[in-house]
This record gives C-alpha cells, structure tokens and sequence, in this order.
C-alpha cells in the first residue's frame, strides 16, 4: 500500500527560493551591493547601474516586502555615492524615475514572495484540519525515515480514524461529519508538537509521523489522544454535543532504521516509510475489527501485535 500513486515530489524555483538560509542571502545582497557601487563608481554607466536592481530583486523575493525596500534604499545610497554629482535636494527626472523604480521593485518583489509563501503554505496544508496533506507528509516521512536510518534514532507512525462517523454522516448530515473530522485534526495539532507531523489522507483518515519516539512513547502518546478525543464534547451544527461523542481506533507502528533490513541493503527511505505506514495500518484494521476506540501496537512484522484498550 502507497502512500500516494506517484513518486512526484513538489519541485519549483520558488519553493526552493524560499528555502534559502537567510544569512548567506544577507551576505550575498551585501556584497553585490558594494560589488555594484564599486563598478558604478569606476565607470558610470547606466547598464552598470540597472544591476542594482539584482540584489533588490533577491531581497525582496527572500525577505519579503520590508527586505525589498530596505535593499532598495540601499540600492539608492549607493547609487548617489557612486556618481558625487548627484545630491538627494537636485534629483534630476531621470534620477527620480531610478529612485522611484527601485523603491517599487522592491515592494512589488516583497509582495511576490509573500503571496508565494501564502500558496506554498495552502500547498501543503489540508483545508478542513489545517494538518499537513497528502503530498506533503509524505515528502517529510522521507526525510524523518532518513534521518532515522542515519542516526539510529527511533521513528514511530501512528495510523487513525474517527470512530463510526458513517453513522453520524447519515444521522446528522456530512456537514456534522466534517465538523467532527475538523475538531479531531485540531485536537492533533494541540496534543503533539514539532517533532511531529500529521496530515489527514482521506476522509476521516489520518496519520502522524513522531521522530524520537519508542514504542513505549507512541503507544501512550496514542492512549493520550484517545483519552483527549473522547473527553472532548465537540460543536457540531451549530450546538455542544455531550464529551464521549467522538472517538478514534489508533495503529501504531515503531521501527529503528540504523541499518538496512538484512538481505535488502537497496531499500530506499520511500519503501522503508511505505513499510512503517502499512504496519500501522493494519494495526489500526484490527482496532477496528476488536472493538473501536482502542490503541493497537505493531512494533515490528514478525513480532506478535499487543492490544491495548485506550
């Protein structure tokens, strides 16, 4: 079973623009900056000058619209220290026109990079839970699933769905039953923090990725949600629904990666990942299969899988 049909991964200048660390792009403007200045001092020249437009450009893009304008201020000092017959009270028309395109192409490429950022984010985030989607998870297991495998540390994966929200969608209507996945995703959100991360990957299907956890830490980490769900007394359509209302089954599965399986030196950081999902997947079919509203563990394949009542 796949995480999703395709290896695709999210690929664009953009994203990897705003990747960049921001000190070494700080360094860089600096230094095209006073590169530029030295160049326009020496020879005056209007092709010189339209260069600084560059480093305005990448700070805007990187820093956003008040990284923009204070490049272009920069960009203008230079500018009139560069050419000493210039002076800020005796700007001619041409020089006002220099000024003023360098302050908007600033602002105009902080406003790109911030809309960027805010499609980037929309991107990778789930509409109804504000969790991360699909796609995103799933580039993110890679990089946990590798960095486990490098450093030795444990990685654990829990699997999990709301409880009978079938019912509920024909009793009270779907828009109840998104209500109810909304208030179990932001229940999520609230339990765990940045060394996890959690998206929703189907209707009211979820999956949570914890760097640094055991199995003993999952495993409770899973009671301690179940616990936090049930008690919860969620708001749908409109009024407050009694705490017990909802309920999740939970699979968790906990794995090492400091060496590859043995037998299969070739396995790559996506089968490896695609391993540890299926596993608590189907220790969260037989949540579903005993009971409901339980924790299943499955530490590894071979090993006997112990049940729990949350």
């Amino acid at each position: 079973m796949r995480l999703t049909s395709t290896n695709e991964r999210q690929a664009g200048f953009m994203p990897a623009l705003l990747a960049l660390n921001k000190i070494w792009v700080f360094r860089i403007v600096t230094a095209t900056l006073v590169g530029i200045f030295c160049l326009d001092r020496a020879t005056g020249s209007a092709p010189v000058q339209h260069l600084y437009y560059l480093p305005i450009i990448l700070s805007g893009l990187v820093f956003g619209s008040r990284g923009g304008v204070w490049s272009a201020v920069a960009a203008i000092a230079c500018y009139h220290f560069a050419n000493n017959e210039l002076t800020f009270d005796r700007l001619g028309q041409t020089d006002g026109v220099q000024v003023a395109l360098f302050l908007a192409v600033g602002a105009v490429a902080g406003r790109v990079s911030t809309d960027a950022r805010k499609i980037h984010r929309l991107a990778l985030t789930d509409d109804l839970t504000g969790l991360r989607n699909l796609r995103s998870f799933e580039a993110e297991l890679g990089r946990l699933v590798a960095w486990s495998r490098k450093t030795g540390l444990p990685l654990a994966m829990l699997a999990f769905d709301v409880d009978r929200l079938k019912a509920l969608n024909d009793q009270h209507g779907h828009l109840a039953g998104s209500e109810a996945v909304r208030t179990v995703g932001r229940i999520v959100g609230a339990q765990f923090g940045p060394d996890a991360i959690a998206c929703r990957y189907g209707g009211d299907e979820f999956a949570l990725a914890l760097l640094y956890a055991t199995e003993e830490a999952a495993e409770q980490q899973a009671r301690d949600l179940c616990k936090a769900v049930q008690a919860e007394a969620p708001v749908l359509l409109g009024r407050v629904w009694p705490a017990g209302t909802l309920s999740i089954s939970v699979g968790v599965a906990s794995r090492g990666f400091r060496t590859a399986p043995p037998g299969d030196p070739g396995r790559t950081v996506e089968e490896e990942g695609e391993d540890l999902f299926r596993a608590a997947d189907e220790a969260l079919y037989r949540a579903k299969a005993n009971g409901r509203n339980r924790v299943e563990v499955a530490c590894h394949a071979d090993d006997a899988i112990r049940t729990d009542r949350a």
